[in-house]
């Protein structure tokens, strides 16, 4: 169950914008368990409520659909068309799937695409701290030192970091798990204790691993991996 604002739903569901939600609603056109909502701020209850607009049921989909991508550097994700690539250009699906959260373009790894859009609520809302994984590799050798400074948590001037895990891998290379995503966090982080990020790959999502997946291959989330991913969001 996610119980959220009804602007919010049914920007999470690819209806529109959540300021074009607003207008939607003062308007009259959206209806909540069949009764016109007109007024700001209703809640619902995604698993109980039925959401219509213009007499069309929001978020009615014959399936859910749940996919892992390698998104290659170079590639943005978004899907917003642009001049480049985007992540949504590397799979073939005849249903409408959106982007889980952000993966910069000059980093390469795991992101989720879905048509639900309680997953795209839990995963990508800043308060829901769920562990993400990524591999990193700076253009030095890296000391114990500055490892332990980066895990301790860091000032990087509009915002403070959390504490996180790392592991060292080689001379160059960490794994860091973070329980949150700031815009550029880790190459931040880097750049804090004087190193530049030269490779980013994000190896894990929660329980969801992108193991062997090549760059630009996509693939199904198993059941299993689906009913873990409920269970840990709550839903």
């Amino acid at each position: 169950m996610t119980v959220m604002r009804l602007q919010k739903y049914l920007s999470a569901s690819g209806i529109c914008s959540r300021r074009k939600g607003e207008e939607l609603i003062a308007q009259g056109r959206v209806t909540v368990n069949g009764k016109a909502v007109s007024e700001q701020g209703v809640q619902i209850d995604d698993m109980r409520d039925v959401v219509a607009v213009d007499g069309k049921t929001v978020g009615a989909k014959e399936k859910n659909i749940y996919v892992a991508v390698h998104k290659p550097v170079n590639v943005e994700s978004t899907c917003r068309k642009s001049r480049g690539s985007i992540v949504l250009d590397l799979v073939d699906l005849d249903d409408r799937v959106y982007p889980v959260g952000r993966l910069d373009k000059d980093s390469e790894g795991l992101i989720l695409l879905t048509n639900d859009g309680r997953i795209h609520h839990a995963l990508s809302h800043p308060s829901f701290q769920h562990e993400k994984e990524y591999v990193v590799t700076v253009n030095r050798p890296i000391s114990d030192t500055d490892l332990r400074t980066m895990s301790r948590g860091m000032n990087l001037g509009d915002f403070r970091t959390r504490p996180c895990r790392i592991f060292r891998t080689d001379e160059k290379t960490y794994r860091i798990i973070l329980k949150e995503g700031k815009n550029r966090q880790i190459r931040r982080m880097a750049a804090a204790v004087g190193y530049d990020v030269v490779t980013l790959k994000r190896v894990r999502i929660i329980h969801i691993r992108l193991g062997s997946l090549k760059p630009g291959a996509w693939r199904h989330l198993t059941t299993r991996e689906v009913g873990d991913l409920m269970k840990a969001l709550g839903i």
